[in-house]
């Protein structure tokens, strides 16, 4: 099976370095940066790296794009034609219900498009942060659509379950971009806002312990990718924001008049949730 991942960055680059300690062979890279291309050459996780897609997509039989959303739509626009018959593709976006028409409309009747999301990444951008551990033990979604069969979904599982996620779920594409604007995209507002309320008024690294440090892990943030997701999920996101809000003026109002019973409840709430998690 000849497969090409589309974007060699920090999740692209992963993907083939998961893909080649899983056993596969022949993986291809396309990039519009031939630095890129020659470092995962040299990396050894690709065999060969291209600029454009018309040499080498139509010898592929899945096809892994690893670029932003509005990337995604345009590069199936200009590629369409070069696919070869019957090839899978998946993607590694993190929103769905915007692109999933667009996309669907520019594809060929004889290929088809498994949307995918590895709940996995890094803060750091570009190949040398790439890594074929960041798939291990992390979960995996696919947003099935009325074109896809069931026999591309399971060569997409079972390439997923190959390099390491632990869990493969399926749930459509409004489900997911619902349930992706609270679990991922909201915990990142979160981190931007609450290192930018920071008055500076001191050294703060010199006075930081594990929960900062872990709570602003994720504000080091790929601007423009980001800016995409927000924007593409806005409703999503701007309901789960009002939702932390409100949670948020609780805790501050309890705080203001003294109620110790309150924040007790909300703590204890709090602790049973995040020990749920676990299970």
């Amino acid at each position: 099976m000849k497969i090409c991942i589309v974007g060699l960055g920090v999740i692209g680059g992963s993907y083939a370095l998961a893909l080649k300690e899983a056993g596969y062979k022949e993986v291809y890279g396309i990039d519009n940066d031939t630095e890129t291309l020659k470092t995962a050459k040299e990396m050894g996780i690709i065999i060969e790296g291209f600029t454009s897609g018309g040499e080498i997509l139509n010898e592929c039989d899945v096809v892994i794009l690893s670029l932003y959303p509005n990337s995604i739509i345009n590069f199936i626009r200009d590629n369409e034609k070069y696919l070869k018959h019957g090839a899978v593709l998946t993607d590694a976006t993190g929103i769905k219900e915007s692109i999933v028409d667009k996309i669907e409309k520019c594809l060929r009747d004889d290929v088809e498009f498994v949307f995918g999301h590895p709940m996995a990444g890094r803060e750091k951008k570009g190949i040398l942060f790439a890594s074929g551990e960041v798939f291990k033990g992390a979960n995996y979604i696919i947003t099935p659509t009325e074109r896809t069969s069931e026999q591309a979904m399971s060569m997409i599982e079972k390439l997923a379950y190959s390099i390491g996620f632990r869990r493969v779920t399926r749930i459509s594409p409004v489900e997911h971009d619902a349930l992706i604007a609270f679990t991922s995209q909201l915990p990142h507002v979160l981190a931007v806002a609450l290192i930018n309320s920071d008055d500076e008024k001191y050294d703060t690294g010199k006075f930081i312990g594990d929960s900062y440090r872990e709570l602003t892990r994720i504000s080091n943030i790929n601007g423009p990718l980001w800016t995409e997701l927000f924007l593409h999920n806005k409703k999503n996101l701007l309901h789960c924001i009002d939702n932390f809000e409100n949670q948020l003026d609780m805790l501050k109002k309890s705080i203001k008049e003294n109620d110790a019973e309150s924040l007790k409840d909300m703590f204890e709430k709090s602790s049973s949730r995040r020990e749920m998690l676990e299970l």
